[in-house]
């Protein structure tokens, strides 16, 4: 196989930019910046993703066994670069972002353009990731879109022209 030819045709594949988040009932929290992500059901309601298999979310979404996926906006540049690194809680925040509980106790961000709350439902652990198949159990939009709903989602191209994932 040509590497670059590879790399070149899955860099290819557009992305969203969202934040996981979990929380353990004591507090412990894990939040990071995920692409991997597509809806996988109708009915019910599943969403598919990919996580990094050795990050801090991995593991406390397996322990807790539900998360929130926070979507970002177009003007969210910044908070999507605060979860490209470690969980750093604060009070109500996570990495200097405001958050509060959701429905299932895992953390929603005050500023997200829209959140779904999910419970894990099955997990494939193969390669440096998983797949994480989540049930939507709840959902909230903050701020409600003028036009086409995907315009308002933070893309991979709008944090960079050299910023790039998979390959």
């Amino acid at each position: 196989m040509d590497k670059n030819a590879k790399k070149t045709a899955l860099r290819m594949i557009p992305y969203g930019l969202y934040v996981l988040t979990a929380e353990t009932k004591d507090g412990r929290i894990a939040a990071g910046t995920v692409n991997w992500v597509t809806q996988a059901s109708f009915e019910p309601p599943l969403i598919a993703m990919g996580v990094k298999a050795d990050s801090g979310v991995h593991s406390l979404i397996k322990e807790v066994g539900v998360f929130a996926l926070n979507f970002l906006g177009k003007d969210q540049q910044s908070t999507a670069h605060a979860f490209f690194k470690p969980t750093e809680k604060d009070g109500n925040t996570i990495n200097g972002e405001a958050y509060e509980a959701g429905s299932t106790g895992a953390p929603v961000l005050e500023s997200c353009s829209a959140y779904v709350e999910c419970k894990l439902i099955q997990t494939v652990e193969k390669g440096d990731h998983s797949v994480f198949i989540g049930e939507v159990v709840d959902a909230g939009v903050k701020k409600e879109p003028t036009g086409r709903p995907d315009d308002l989602t933070l893309t991979l191209k709008d944090v960079g022209e050299k910023i790039f994932y998979g390959g």
